[in-house]
């Protein structure tokens, strides 16, 4: 019971079709569901962000996929995605989300996003994912989801910086790639310990 799988982020906007689509990001969905009964806890993140956050583009005036400088770092603008309560923040119909413990959800605050299943985007405000974790005697997690060089990456580095044992199954993963992020991402993930398998 001491290994969990965490499922980040596999909404509608992030699968074909969304607002923010990921190639092929339905397709790990079956596998994902597969592997849920191997597990003894279960989590799932959602990305949940109030209409007009200062992560979208539309709030700037900008093009999406630019990057601008927020307080706590650089920041890619992003098209408004997984807005609260819409279609597209919902996840995706086939994931098996009554195999869940819990459920976290992510960038709510208007003015930080947040990437890491454990830390907003300023590396400092908790999510609230570790304690769970440590109150449950969890040590080891195995991540999926989406996308590989974002929301899975900073989880990944994140949980691994905390001590946690983390193993990434990049057969259950995908990535956007924006600007060769995804080989970058990879990277980070080795350089913090992190198993890619």
């Amino acid at each position: 019971m001491t290994h969990a799988l965490v499922v980040i982020d596999v909404q509608n906007d992030f699968c074909p079709g969304g607002a923010l689509a990921v190639d092929e990001g339905d397709r790990i969905v079956p596998g994902i569901n597969a592997l849920m009964a191997d597990f003894g806890a279960v989590i799932l993140t959602q990305d949940w962000h109030p209409a007009g956050h200062s992560s979208f583009a539309s709030s700037h005036g900008a093009d999406p996929m630019t990057m601008t400088e927020m307080p706590y770092g650089p920041q890619v603008l992003w098209p408004d995605h997984c807005v609260q309560g819409t279609h597209g923040a919902a996840f995706h119909a086939d994931l098996a989300t009554d195999r869940a413990d819990l459920i976290i959800r992510k960038g709510f605050n208007p003015a930080l996003d947040s990437y890491s299943a454990f830390f907003e985007n300023d590396h400092a405000t908790p999510t609230g994912l570790e304690g769970y974790l440590r109150a449950r005697g969890i040590d080891t997690l195995t991540m999926v989801g989406l996308a590989t060089d974002f929301c899975v990456n900073w989880s990944a580095v994140d949980a691994a910086k905390l001590g946690f044992t983390v193993t990434v199954r990049r057969d259950l993963c995908r990535a956007i790639d924006l600007d060769g992020s995804l080989d970058g991402a990879l990277s980070a993930m080795t350089d913090a310990g992190v198993t890619l398998a």
